[in-house]
């Protein structure tokens, strides 16, 4: 089998999807079955996944600098496609990977990775040129796909509701969590918390982009009502980028910070990040909608107690044979969120056993299970792709 991987989302910061396509990638390039790898970037061939890392930096930087307005956003994806076109135009028998919505032309079998529908359920939440973005684009994609996998069952669900998409062309496939994700001792964790100014400190963390579907803004508040004791014996932390639309956090966050109670790391580099999970006192993600929850996965293999929102995708990640792991919330009830994290923060009982659930839970999602149940569909609908000319 041989497999072009486009690999535009491997880029710094790393977010959930750029995570996935890092580790498929990775996955892909010593997997058994496939004889012959190729990775696509932008507009260009890469060697391998760092390659790709380092040469999507220019991209991002003139993303920062140059805003990709509607029209500048079609040019580039015209340009971008005709290039793609011309490098891969000797390419026979050779399937087409994207896992990131929207496909690049391709004559052979094309795959893509829909990993959710924020931009329909919550376009308010989402820069308004990514939106038309998919709407022009996204349904070509799934036109020419031959298989569209997804995350979870949930997301699944609402392809084929939403979009149309037959379920005989839908595979869901989990991702995984990475093995840095673990329970560390003191010792391990020192050095970083130091650097972050935690050590032996009690906090609450957050790992999410701040933007409005992660609800932080209703967190914080809930958070600010918490009595004066609980909060100062757990900082709020939040681990992620400035994002977009978030001015509402802004305001709620302004007095916490002015006292010291909340703290913006920004974006925490991936060596850093599973030790600021694994020395968390726990961790809450009431995002209003997400395609998986990843975060949640990485929190219960890091042994953190969770909180997080009913329904979505996250159930299928926050909830084994014998019900909930995580405490879930209605995510629009800041009252209730309050009331998680009392019990979140301060129920000795119950996070104890939230803690061994989750790192069994955890240890049912690998990224090598999300590797051979990709490479699996690649069998299974590009089985047109026969030997070919590289």
């Amino acid at each position: 089998m041989r497999v072009i991987f486009n690999v535009d989302a491997i880029s710094a910061p790393l977010t959930g999807i750029g995570r996935y396509a890092l580790e498929l990638a990775r996955g892909l390039a010593v997997h058994r079955q496939v004889e012959a790898l190729r990775l696509y970037s932008a507009y260009h061939w890469v060697d391998d996944p760092a390659h790709a890392l380092r040469a999507n930096r220019t991209i991002a930087a003139v993303r920062r600098r140059v805003p990709f307005k509607s029209a500048a956003l079609e040019l580039y994806a015209q340009l971008r496609a005709g290039l793609f076109r011309l490098h891969a135009r000797q390419l026979r028998g050779w399937v087409l990977h994207t896992p990131n919505y929207v496909l690049l032309p391709f004559d052979g079998p094309a795959f893509t990775t829909v990993h959710d529908l924020s931009w329909l359920s919550y376009p308010q939440a989402h820069p308004r040129e990514r939106v038309r973005f998919l709407e022009r684009h996204l349904p070509r994609s799934l036109e020419q796909a031959a298989c569209v996998l997804t995350d979870s069952q949930f997301i699944a669900s609402e392809i084929e509701a939403r979009l149309g998409v037959s379920p005989a062309r839908l595979r869901v496939v989990p991702l995984g969590v990475n093995a840095s994700y673990r329970p560390r001792t003191t010792g391990e964790l020192a050095a970083v918390l130091q650097r972050h100014r935690l050590a032996q400190q009690r906090y609450l963390l957050v790992v999410a982009t701040q933007e409005p579907r992660k609800n932080l803004a209703r967190l914080v508040r809930a958070y600010a009502g918490l009595p004066a004791a609980l909060r100062a014996q757990h900082r709020l932390v939040i681990a992620g980028g400035r994002g977009w639309l978030n001015r509402e956090l802004e305001q709620a966050i302004a007095p916490l910070e002015a006292r010291d109670e909340a703290r913006r790391l920004g974006y925490v580099d991936e060596a850093e990040l599973p030790l600021l999970y694994a020395g968390a006192h726990a961790f809450a993600f009431p995002s209003l909608y997400e395609g998986f929850g990843l975060p949640v996965l990485e929190a219960m293999a890091s042994g953190i107690p969770v909180l997080t929102s009913r329904g979505s995708s996250l159930d299928e990640v926050a909830r084994d044979a014998d019900g909930a792991i995580a405490l879930g919330i209605d995510p629009l009830d800041e009252a209730a969120i309050g009331d998680g994290l009392r019990r979140l923060l301060a129920d000795d009982a119950w996070r104890a056993q939230a803690r061994t659930r989750g790192i069994a839970q955890a240890g049912r999602f690998t990224w090598s299970r999300c590797v051979e149940a990709t490479v699996a569909a690649y069998r299974e609908f590009g089985a047109a792709a026969g030997p070919g000319d590289a």
